[in-house]
């Protein structure tokens, strides 16, 4: 038995799977050439687009342009660069923009970003900054018609309170410009089906693409997840039970349950997915091909 629940059937024709991925700028040499293994891994795939996280405070920034600027003038996939209000000046943030407009980037990640001292610290907007990700988003589409993804948060973000509060904060980067929402990974699709149910009521109707999570190491996620507010299903923590030694096997039960998860979206009626890929090719690639995304082998590669 799935421990997917199916909660929503469709019973139209399910349309073609697409993806995104998600990447973070590596921090050191080695560390980019695993990333450009990657790129280069996945995209053959043909995401609608790659996103390039941003560190708090601006403390990858550098690297963040770099590596999408790597991706925009050495292959054919479209990158979409991740900007918070964290620790920078309105002035500073508005050049940072009029410089990705200029190099050919057409897609903004709007976020307002961790704390300074990290997740879980009170957050304090820069005395001269853009104060939230709704004022990011008039302030981008001020200077340009980007195309600007924004956070949505299907376990609600830890320092929302309440789901009025959580909605209302939403409806507001919507208000300001945004076009789609790209949620947080969660593991209980039915937490999911009850996040899209609490946007229409809210007039919301922009696409909302499902973030999934290919779990590489099970402890790590849990730790993680603890901090963003995201649920670890029982069921889940039974997958991975004893497998803390045991990577290949992890590796097999990672694809199977993203697989399981991202299958019965697909039966709900969704078919546009962003991976959290954690710069690792090989889970991220094995769950797409498995869900059609591959390209199908000729028969010149056959015989090869």
């Amino acid at each position: 038995m799935t421990a997917f629940s199916n909660r929503r059937s469709h019973q139209a024709a399910p349309s073609p799977i697409t993806a995104s991925f998600e990447f973070f700028p590596p921090k050191s040499d080695k560390m980019a050439e695993t990333l450009w293994q990657t790129v280069q891994r996945l995209a053959p795939l043909s995401p609608s687009f790659v996103s390039v996280t941003y560190g708090a405070g601006g403390s990858t920034r550098e690297r963040t342009h770099r590596t999408v600027e790597r991706i925009l003038k050495e292959t054919e996939l479209a990158p979409a660069a991740h900007l918070t209000c964290v620790g920078a000046a309105r002035s500073e943030i508005d050049t940072i923009v009029k410089d990705y407009w200029d190099l050919g980037v057409r897609h903004l990640v709007a976020l307002r970003g961790d704390p300074l001292d990290g997740i879980g610290s009170r957050y304090v907007p820069h005395p001269e900054g853009y104060a939230y990700a709704s004022d990011l988003v008039e302030g981008v589409k001020k200077i340009a018609n980007f195309d600007i993804s924004v956070s949505g948060y299907p376990e609600r973000h830890p320092e929302s309170g309440n789901w009025q509060k959580e909605i209302d904060n939403l409806k507001r980067k919507v208000d300001a410009g945004a076009d789609r929402i790209i949620t947080q990974y969660f593991f209980d699709n039915d937490l999911f089906d009850d996040y899209l149910d609490r946007i229409a009521a809210a007039g919301i109707n922009i696409p909302v693409i499902p973030g999934i999570l290919p779990i590489h190491n099970f402890e790590q996620t849990m730790v993680f997840s603890a901090k963003c507010g995201t649920s670890i299903p029982q069921w889940l923590a039974r997958r991975f039970a004893g497998l803390s030694n045991d990577p290949e096997t992890r590796k097999l039960v990672g694809v199977s349950v993203a697989c399981e998860q991202v299958m019965d979206l697909v039966d709900r009626g969704i078919n546009d997915f962003h991976f959290y890929t954690m710069n690792r090719a090989d889970l991220t690639f094995a769950i797409c091909h498995m869900l059609g995304m591959g390209k199908p082998e000729t028969k010149e590669t056959l015989a090869a």
